[in-house]
């Protein structure tokens, strides 16, 4: 998977050996990730990988890293390390396995060391890969950034983070001479591999995203609405554990633009201008929904990004629908190939030409040991960053007077709008990972982006500093490109 971009990582020696190796074997042997990492487990030379935060994510790992070969889980970090403990014994973890008492004892004896120390696991001597699971921005940023002073490899799960700095967070990597990966099993990823078969079979890509549940009046849910959206009866609510807040981040459009984002910069589609539609579609309709505009279609041009909805505008379910999964619409460029298409039973449009490959589930953190592996043995990302094309600003989801303070994704006040990142940077818009727990300067209309001057916000914290460098970066970098064709275009 992306294999263009490992020529860009300066890969551990580990790595490079098990490639110098391969000449003294079968070819075939080094093809297969599951396969590698058995030779890994036989040299006892196991890769050896960190986990930060034990929540569904970081549980739904745990429970395959125990039965994957070539892994050793060196440690848990956890702001509280008793959850970290019971996710571990909940996951089929044997309390033998989880007994040490420092990194040092867990390296040695190949068990897994429990703590609140998240930057003292990334430092760990013999750590290989870290995994972000937290869902912080500010955290995952911290995270990454230690990372490449540590030279280790980082699988970002934290998708709040990577839309917020992922492309400086994937630069710093770069320069470090370490991986930094979209995490596999989450639907970004799975894009992104959809994305590359594409390209790599030599097709044009129209769109590629996921599904969700979604109507237009869902961008004004709260948490205090959300249950309702779900079905949830609150004797359901009550017995389970449930968070408001996150399940309504979900529901009222912010997660998908989140994720959007971040296929958008790791892949090089650009979103519409008006954000994602969130059509109505099923699986048997996305060579003809997803196609451009000019061609019968409702995309703003070739090359983007977008969700759709299991849910007709009334509410009615949708045929087949894709609420689970991932899909990437394409097209042939010749009759041939138009042929094949019908030859081989695609479903395509009406003209034969656009055509649609999809997958109507992804499973989490249980299959989150793909990247692992992946960036590991291969030194290869599943997805990362290679520009800064898509941002998710907060915008008002009523209108909000001066003084409220901001509440962040999936809350009250704000939800995130897909928009192009030079479209963001020239209104100055708000970043939603930035959105929590700032206060407003002047009132915001319902609907209307908030800017950077609409808050009160301290530019010496870390992930406001982080942004804001990036924000700086590309901008150069965008203006020192337009000048250049400016020269170009006049003969200069």
């Amino acid at each position: 998977m992306m294999s263009r971009l490992t020529l860009h990582y300066d890969v551990h020696p580990h790595i490079l050996g098990a490639y110098s190796n391969a000449k003294n074997h079968r070819y075939g042997e080094y093809m297969n990730l599951h396969r590698l990492l058995e030779q890994r487990s036989a040299a006892g030379k196991p890769l050896r990988i960190g986990l930060i935060g034990a929540g569904k994510f970081g549980s739904m790992f745990l429970a395959q890293a125990r039965r994957t070969p070539g892994l050793h889980l060196l440690a848990v970090a956890d702001l509280a390390p008793e959850r970290a403990r019971a996710a571990l014994k909940r996951t089929g973890w044997v309390d033998e396995r989880v007994t040490a008492t420092s990194f040092a004892e867990a390296l040695d004896r190949g068990t897994t060391y429990v703590t609140d120390d998240a930057l003292a696991l990334i430092a760990a001597g013999g750590l290989d890969i870290a995994i972000d699971a937290t869902g912080d921005p500010a955290a995952g940023i911290r995270h990454a950034l230690a990372c490449c002073r540590e030279r280790k490899h980082i699988v970002m799960v934290n998708v709040e983070a990577d839309a917020l700095a992922g492309p400086l967070l994937a630069r710093r990597a770069q320069e470090a001479g370490v991986v930094y990966s979209l995490a596999y099993g989450d639907q970004p990823a799975l894009i992104c591999e959809l994305v590359d078969w594409a390209r790599a079979a030599g097709f044009e890509v129209m769109a590629a995203g996921k599904g969700t549940k979604f109507l237009p009046g869902y961008h004004e849910s709260t948490p205090a609405t959300v249950w309702q959206h779900y079905g949830f009866t609150p004797e359901q609510v009550a017995h389970g554990d449930f968070n408001a807040q996150m399940f309504n981040s979900f529901l009222d459009g912010t997660k998908s633009a989140i994720e959007m984002a971040a296929v958008a910069n790791a892949t090089g589609l650009t979103p519409a201008s008006t954000g994602l539609a969130f059509p109505p579609c099923g699986v048997d309709d996305l060579p003809r929904v997803l196609r451009p505009r000019a061609a019968g279609g409702m995309l703003n041009h070739a090359g983007t990004v977008e969700v759709v909805s299991s849910l007709e505008r009334d509410g009615r379910p949708v045929f087949r629908d894709l609420r689970w999964g991932v899909y990437v619409t394409f097209a042939a460029d010749s009759d041939y190939v138009t042929r094949c298409f019908k030859e081989y039973g695609l479903v395509t449009d009406d003209t034969g030409r656009y055509a649609a490959m999809y997958k109507p589930y992804h499973l989490i953190g249980l299959e989150l040991g793909i990247s692992v592996a992946s960036v590991g043995l291969r030194g290869e990302p599943t997805g990362s960053p290679t520009g800064f094309r898509a941002d998710t600003v907060a915008t008002a989801k009523r209108d909000l007077k001066s003084g409220e303070m901001l509440d962040g994704e999936g809350g009250y006040t704000v939800y995130g709008r897909l928009m192009p990142a030079a479209q963001s940077l020239a209104e100055a818009g708000l970043p939603i990972g930035l959105a929590h727990r700032v206060r407003l300067r002047r009132a915001v209309a319902r609907g209307a982006i908030v800017h950077w001057d609409d808050v009160e916000i301290a530019l010496d914290n870390d992930a406001v500093r982080t942004r804001r460098e990036m924000e700086a970066m590309f901008s150069a970098e965008w203006t020192r490109g337009s000048r250049t064709q400016t020269t170009a275009a006049a003969g200069g």
